[in-house]
């Protein structure tokens, strides 16, 4: 996944999670919020540290015939 995409997801993610953070404390739920916002810095950190994968065109030694019959 290109970098520019990276950030714009991380940003969304971010600005998420704190809407959320923010609304479980407005409505009482002390413990819940720190849940939200521990899974918004984890999907973050998970997309950064994990790389895309990538398919070729054989898997598993079978040779994929993308032609139409």
């Amino acid at each position: 996944m290109p970098v520019k995409i990276k950030l714009g997801l991380s940003l969304v993610v971010v600005l998420v999670t704190a809407i959320a953070f923010y609304y479980q404390n407005s409505l009482g739920h002390d413990r819940i919020q720190y849940v939200v916002a521990f899974l918004g810095f984890f999907m973050i950190f998970a997309m950064w540290l994990f790389p895309e994968v990538k398919r070729e065109e054989t898997a598993g030694g079978v040779r994929r015939d993308t032609a139409p019959r």
